[in-house]
């Protein structure tokens, strides 16, 4: 009866033990590892999230720093190998690009960027008065400087930091509307930059400031949008549907 009693308990014992590693061969299965932390979670190079990924959907690039004040000195950019006359016809205007040094951006970029501008069809050239030549030569009919804020003053005389210029052969986009635009323009920045040019040579052209002729039309390239639309549209073009336009002589506040 003992020896019966005693094989019993042993018997007990072992299923015991069988049924433990049971369990804990079961617990240790790969896949019962699902809710383990990732394995970079202590690691020192875990992922960006996504607001760290300038490339992620909806995540637009940060705009590039508005840096107040370059070196006040320039590079001037290569003229294309390709390059041409804008235009068919009209009085040919020479013109360099120039980029002050230490505002981080490209010489080429920008005077890439002033080209396209004078070559499309509805810029300077369309009424056939003026062709232009991007050149080398130190004695452009005018030169186009994108600049810092501190320095368009400097160039233009004057205290304002805010607007771009044309004083005398020198046409001036001040880097802070080149990067930013305003808050009122509701048009693609790269609009805005073809207006700053166009409204700028315009000036260099012996073009005078005009205002908005009349509230929910294009806006004359002429017309300070900078300082404000006053019902106008923007517009960065001086030819719109083939026609020169224009409005009243004036100026905006």
């Amino acid at each position: 009866m003992m020896r019966r009693r005693r094989r019993t308990v042993i018997l007990a014992v072992l299923l015991l033990s069988v049924s433990l590693l049971v369990v804990r061969i079961f617990q240790d299965s790969p896949d019962e590892k699902a809710d383990a932390a990732p394995t970079w979670a202590t690691s020192s190079e875990a992922p960006a999230s996504p607001s760290d990924d300038p490339l992620s959907t909806g995540t637009p690039s940060p705009t590039p720093p508005v840096i107040e004040e370059g070196k006040g000195t320039f590079d001037y950019a290569a003229v294309p190998e390709d390059a041409s006359i804008a235009g068919d016809d009209g009085e040919i205007m020479t013109y360099r690009v120039a980029v002050e040094e230490g505002i981080a951006e490209l010489p080429a970029e920008f005077a890439e960027f002033v080209d396209r501008v004078f070559q499309d069809e509805r810029g300077w050239t369309a009424d056939g008065d003026w062709r232009f030549e991007h050149v080398s030569d130190d004695r452009p009919s005018f030169t186009i400087y994108l600049v810092s804020p501190t320095t368009r003053a400097k160039l233009c005389g004057t205290s304002d930091t805010y607007t771009s210029c044309r004083q005398g052969d020198a046409v001036v986009i001040n880097l802070a509307r080149w990067l930013n635009a305003t808050k009122h323009w509701d048009a693609p920045l790269e609009d805005y930059r073809a207006y700053v040019v166009n409204h700028e040579v315009g000036h260099r052209l012996g073009e005078g400031h005009v205002v908005c002729p009349k509230a929910g039309e294009p806006s004359p390239v002429m017309a300070q949008q900078t300082l404000g639309l006053h019902g106008c549209e923007p517009n960065a073009w001086p030819y719109v549907d083939g026609e020169y336009l224009t409005g009243p002589a004036g100026e905006y506040e």
